[in-house]
């Protein structure tokens, strides 16, 4: 079961990056769909495996390939599909999930056939570049650095927070641990879409275990605190830091969004 509970996650990682790489808005905003179910997937086939005293990991055991085209992106994407077919459990779970893949495979089989779907992948060109902004080099770099770096922590924070929600009894515990996962869905989604426009889409890092299987609650609120003040901080920087002003707004929106994270974790203690 955690072999299958790692193809899943290796195919929500698929999903949630091609949505970002692709430019298409239509296409993008259905297969981020999709990515979310097959996030609810990995939480109910967690559920199966701790219900019958059994635990998961995080590992992964895949790349990001560079693709250059829609269709090419759609076409590996159906492949990752159709290979983790045979590792579902024959349960009633298995077969929800088995009919969720077959109505994306059917929807990707839909955007394959018509030509004018297959545009120009630019998300993996490492150019730098923001085609309808004027950023100068030093903003650019500013924004790179930060992209990286909290692509990571949302990633991180996302599977930290279900892992930890995952194995709670207690109702407030569960609620918190929800808002602070789909607060990182939606930075992550941001991020995610705003390193595709400069042409420096990645996978973040595999989590090592030590990440997420937390033997003091406290403490780990506590540094989480911490790391959502240094995030503000971050984002106030760069919100002056860049001479845009819709860039600007985005991250002084953040940066709020931070403040109230960090409220939710407050109640955690």
């Amino acid at each position: 079961m955690n072999k299958t509970y790692q193809k899943k996650h290796e195919l929500w990682c698929s999903i949630n990056f091609a949505s970002f790489a692709i430019t298409d808005e239509a296409i993008k905003s259905r297969l981020y769909d999709f990515s979310q179910i097959a996030f609810r997937h990995m939480k109910w086939l967690g559920d199966e495996i701790l219900a019958k005293g059994e635990d998961y990991n995080y590992d992964r055991d895949m790349q990001l390939y560079k693709r250059e085209t829609t269709f090419e992106v759609i076409n590996a994407l159906i492949e990752e599909v159709k290979a983790i077919q045979s590792h579902y459990p024959d349960t009633i779970l298995g077969k929800r999930i088995q009919t969720d893949d077959e109505y994306l495979l059917e929807y990707l089989s839909q955007v394959l056939k018509d030509e004018s779907n297959n545009k120009e992948i630019t998300a993996f060109n490492m150019k730098r570049q923001w085609e309808d902004k004027n950023l100068a080099q030093d903003q650019i770099d500013a924004l790179t650095l930060f992209l990286f770096e909290e692509s990571y922590k949302e990633y991180e924070l996302i599977l930290v927070y279900a892992y930890m929600q995952a194995r709670t009894t207690e109702m407030l515990q569960f609620n918190v641990f929800q808002d602070l996962i789909d607060e990182s869905h939606f930075h992550l989604k941001s991020f995610g879409n705003m390193m595709a426009k400069l042409g420096i889409l990645a996978l973040p890092r595999e989590l090592h275990e030590m990440t997420y299987k937390i033997k003091d609650l406290q403490q780990f609120i506590v540094d989480g605190i911490a790391e959502e003040e240094a995030a503000k901080v971050m984002c106030k920087e760069l919100s002056d830091a860049i001479k845009d002003e819709e860039l600007s707004k985005f991250f002084d929106f953040i940066n709020y969004q931070e403040s109230y994270h960090i409220e939710l974790m407050k109640k955690l203690l």
